[in-house]
């Protein structure tokens, strides 16, 4: 069976490394606190190595972050083609501001309800599904980065309601969201309130992000693909949509005792 060519360079400059430290798999799980029957599966092309792994690896033998950017790579792959661009962009950004009026974002969604959202379709084998979870939760990692973006996400109240998965991946992924939403400082969270009735969001959801240098850049999903937009107009006229659908959005802190609320009645 053929494998990534950036997943056989991850197993083979791996098994470089434990080789030239004089360690055995078993005595490389132990400093990294995985198991040796991971490690083997890593180095023949078997499973996909987390960043968490390639970070452990990095620090026994020194690289130098050589694993953890290999990885990144990796990841990257597994996305579909036509979200890589964007992947990039998010990474880089220094704000992004989301409008999301069907599921919790992406970069704040727990493993349970990403999977149950990207299962939905019944469209991915098993093994293309866990990928798509496995990029989806590394995605998240900009998060907690030293220089995360200033993220700011408007739900519809909607999303709160819909059942995505058993009423446990609900409640769940509701506390997740009151939870990041009070530790994380560079994030803030709005719903929109059912009471808004129809409000320019109803048109579907977007993101906008703040490159280090350059203009805001837009991108909107559909069901075929996603698509990037740079255009000065395009870029104004969604930012008096965002603004738009801002001013119908209940306050961070107003919105997280929402959220809270409605996860203690996901029974």
């Amino acid at each position: 069976m053929s494998h990534s060519p950036v997943l056989e360079l991850f197993a083979e400059e791996l098994k470089i490394f434990r080789t030239a430290a004089g360690m055995t798999q078993a005595e490389l799980a132990e400093e990294i606190s995985y198991s040796s029957a991971l490690i083997g599966k890593i180095e023949s092309c078997d499973r996909r190595p987390s960043a968490d792994f390639a970070r452990r690896c990095d620090k026994v033998f020194n690289t130098d972050g050589i694993l953890a950017r290999i990885q990144r790579k990796l990841g990257r792959d597994s996305l579909v083609a036509w979200f890589r661009e964007w992947a990039e962009l998010e990474q880089e950004a220094e704000a992004l501001r989301w409008f999301e009026p069907l599921f919790v974002p992406g970069l704040l969604q727990t493993e349970a309800y990403a999977r149950t959202v990207l299962s939905g379709s019944g469209l991915l084998r098993s093994d293309a599904l866990e990928q798509q979870v496995t990029a989806r939760l590394e995605r998240q990692e900009l998060l907690t980065h030293d220089h995360s973006p200033l993220l700011t996400v408007v739900m519809d109240a909607s999303v709160l309601r819909r059942r995505v998965g058993s009423p446990e991946v609900m409640r769940e992924q509701l506390r997740h969201l009151t939870k990041l939403g009070g530790s994380l400082p560079r994030l803030r969270i709005h719903v929109v309130p059912e009471t808004a009735g129809a409000y320019a969001g109803l048109n579907g959801p977007f993101v906008m992000a703040t490159p280090p240098t350059g203009e805001d850049i837009v991108y909107i999903e559909g069901q075929l693909n996603g698509q990037t937009y740079d255009r000065a107009e395009d870029v104004k006229r969604t930012v008096q949509v965002w603004e738009s659908i801002r001013g119908e959005a209940l306050p961070h802190q107003q919105s997280l005792e929402l959220i809270s609320e409605v996860a203690e009645t996901w029974t």
